[in-house]
């Protein structure tokens, strides 16, 4: 047994449904013994960043006892999904699917279903995270394998789906886990794919799709015209990075699909390792060309050695940490100063952006696993991937990687799965002021400080956006300034701010491991 988090009694949280237009209210009273608070993953919030969630970012976090309403404007169709975004509390139950339904739907279908993916561990997040971050325990930590849950519960024994002959459906797949990818087929059926991250894209048939974690997409099947057999869709769980052991890694795990109750069970005969979609070989339902780059900005993600003791990740060598005073409150206060990103403190990696510019961000991962980087506020278009620049031996088996580039409108999501050792490029325009986070969502590299943040056109926002005094509230309550720098304090003065730790250099010879 163990405890995990529910709401309103219940666990797992039912799914959320809505309507473009609707107004979407959440009333969150916080029971547990500690701050929570709310993202809806892949919702913009154009001009309210200051719901976006993320504790010590852009707000502080709902104090034990008390409670707080997120007031959502819902105006995009697609599927997305609520998490907690303090404590890392998604990792004990704190998540599910929101669904944002469109009556003007681009695409045509007969029935909706959801299946929603996680890995669930025996452990407590905060237990994981201690043999992480502990120095005196060795790195990396052991593997621990976990568990899917389908629908929230155990991936075996999901409720059937039932498909009647020549309906067509849309399947909505949502990765909730922070730690397992997850690959899915459906053995006997065409699948074409239509979203990606909320986005709708030209429909592209496939026969397998890669989830990493908090990606999404949307697949129209046809059913097939005959009620002879019943089928079995596959849903395997697994981590690149894990080695491969018997009935533990990967997990397979097998869903009904019903056309005749007491029909036979039709499986593949195909040996064949089925070809899983690409996100360079999607394209953009609008027709939006690649932008035009004002501006390219360069980042080198790793892990390393520090004078903590702790091998912690980084974002070009900052190791993220939150501040005292919520970054977006700093950008709202700080007047010119808000435009240098010192003022932001050491371990925020703050980056500025112009207003309306488009960004090039080119990420390199020169380390021996992927990682499923979310950037909060924007979708982006997905440009290229190729060979990670590094300043230490790359195995050769991957020093041929191709160079491999986006044709006609490329596709965009909210988060992309970065390759061990290569580099992803990506656009986007910074048309929406506020304060986003980027983070890797396997949420023991998030603790590890693989995190930063866009403040975008801070010098906007101070024209435009008042926080609402209820928001505030929740920092005064807990004694946390709604002012001045991360240190909150006036200029330059970091005064309370721990000294960020140091990078122990790593021996030579060695590859990274993030």
């Amino acid at each position: 047994m163990r405890r995990a988090i529910g709401v309103n009694g219940e666990l797992p949280i039912p799914p959320v449904f809505v309507t473009k237009g609707d107004t979407l209210i959440l009333n969150v009273a916080n029971s547990l013994d500690e701050t929570t608070s709310v993202h809806a993953h892949g919702l913009f919030q154009n001009g309210t960043s200051y719901l976006d969630g993320p504790a010590m970012v852009n707000q502080c976090g709902i104090p034990p006892g008390e409670s707080f309403s997120y007031e959502y404007m819902i105006d995009q169709p697609g599927t997305y999904w609520l998490h907690g975004h303090d404590h890392h509390q998604n990792s004990d139950g704190f998540r599910a699917p929101l669904v944002i339904y469109d009556n003007h739907n681009p695409f045509d279908y007969d029935e909706d279903i959801l299946l929603s993916f996680e890995d669930w561990y025996k452990e407590e997040f905060a237990e994981r995270a201690k043999i992480t971050l502990d120095p005196s325990f060795s790195f990396p930590p052991p593997h621990g394998y976990g568990h899917a849950l389908i629908n929230g519960y155990n991936g075996n024994h999901t409720k059937p789906i039932y498909f009647q002959p020549g309906k067509t459906y849309r399947l909505r797949l949502v990765n909730m886990g922070t730690l397992r990818w997850f690959q899915f087929t459906l053995p006997g059926h065409e699948m074409r794919v239509i979203e990606m991250d909320g986005i709708d894209i030209e429909p592209q048939v496939v026969e397998g799709l890669d989830m990493a974690p908090a990606q999404r997409y949307s697949v129209l099947v046809t059913a097939r015209n005959s009620v002879e057999f019943n089928y079995r869709y596959n849903a395997t769980m697994y981590a690149s990075f894990v080695p491969p052991t018997d009935g533990l890694e990967p997990r397979v795990y097998l869903g009904d699909i019903i056309y005749r109750e007491g029909a036979p069970f039709r499986m593949s005969n195909s040996n064949s390792q089925p070809w899983f979609v690409d996100d360079l070989d999607l394209h953009s339902l609008d027709g939006e060309p690649a932008l035009p780059v004002d501006r390219s900005i360069r980042m080198m993600i790793g892990n390393n050695p520090y004078s903590t003791g702790q091998h912690l990740d980084h974002i070009n060598n900052v190791t993220y940490s939150p501040p005292k005073v919520p970054t977006l409150y700093t950008a709202l206060t700080m007047g010119e100063m808000a435009m240098t990103p010192r003022v932001y403190g050491p371990q925020t990696g703050a980056v500025i952006l112009k207003h309306l510019e488009v960004v090039e961000v080119t990420i390199h991962n020169p380390n021996d696993m992927p990682h499923p980087l979310h950037l909060h506020g924007h979708a982006f278009q997905i440009i290229e991937y190729g060979l990670a620049e590094s300043t230490f031996p790359i195995p050769a088996a991957f020093l041929n990687t191709p160079t491999r580039r986006f044709s006609g409108s490329p596709a965009k999501r909210d988060t992309m799965s970065i390759p061990k050792y290569q580099y992803i490029k990506l656009r986007f325009r910074a048309d929406n002021p506020g304060v986003w986070f980027m983070h890797c969502h396997l949420d023991v590299h998030f603790i590890m400080g693989m995190a930063m943040v866009f403040v975008e056109a801070p010098d906007v926002l101070q024209r435009t956006m008042t926080v609402p005094p209820q928001m505030l509230n929740l920092c005064k309550r807990q004694g946390v300034h709604t002012w001045g720098n991360a240190a909150g304090n006036d200029g330059y003065n970091f005064g309370g701010l721990p000294d960020p730790p140091r990078i122990v250099s790593r021996p030579p010879g060695t590859t990274g491991h993030a």
